[in-house]
């Protein structure tokens, strides 16, 4: 178990890691402004994480730690399934609240220009999404409440409508945007007993 300064010193580089690369981007963000940021010297940096590469390797390790506890969390908790989907997304703006960086240099990673940043499979953050979602999917059926329909198809349509949400509200209001209402999501994510439908929100629903 690490000391707590020990403890201290790692999460601080850690957070300034996140902040540069968000703001930055990997090639841009030198290891001398990160320890300058983090109050720490360059010595520091290389003994938790050898090089920048490694800092940045344990910063999507770490956030993809978070994503797997969460959906975990989420798949095997009580209720129905469309409470959990809900729960689930509730719970995702609430990480993106309190995580801007975080999420911001992800994004940045996905969907942004080259950086120059190490290889990192970032596919994996949407593949474990769409498992929960389908496992969420699957249970619902088994208990009669949803529709029956390919599960795969089910949770990439689920999953892309949703993520088309976060991105509309958080990204693309520079981080700012109001996150859709619980009636929204509900509209987002309804299942019928009768044939699945699905019905995406309008623009101005996601701010009411």
């Amino acid at each position: 178990m690490r000391k707590p300064e020990e403890q201290s010193a790692r999460s601080m580089l850690i957070a300034a890691g996140i902040n540069l690369f968000a703001e930055k981007g990997y090639a841009s963000a030198s290891v001398r402004e990160i320890v300058k940021l983090a109050g720490v010297t360059k010595p520091v940096l290389y003994y938790y994480f050898k090089n920048k590469e490694g800092l940045f390797r344990a910063i999507l390790d770490g956030a993809a730690e978070q994503q797997e506890a969460l959906l975990a969390k989420i798949v095997n908790a009580p209720g129905t399934a469309l409470e959990r989907i809900i729960t689930l997304y509730n719970l995702i703006y609430q990480g993106m609240e309190q995580n801007r960086h975080l999420f911001r240099l992800i994004h940045n990673l996905v969907f942004g220009p080259p950086q120059g940043a190490p290889a990192y499979d970032l596919e994996s953050y949407h593949r474990r999404m769409v498992e929960a979602i389908k496992a969420i999917y699957v249970k619902g059926v088994m208990k009669g409440e949803l529709a029956r329909a390919d599960p795969d198809e089910v949770a990439i349509m689920v999953t892309g409508l949703t993520d088309f949400c976060f991105h509309l509200c958080r990204v693309g209001g520079g981080w700012a945007g109001r996150p859709p209402s619980v009636r929204s999501i509900k509209r987002l994510v309804q299942f019928s007993r009768k044939p699945l439908s699905f019905v995406v929100p309008s623009i101005e629903s996601l701010a009411d």
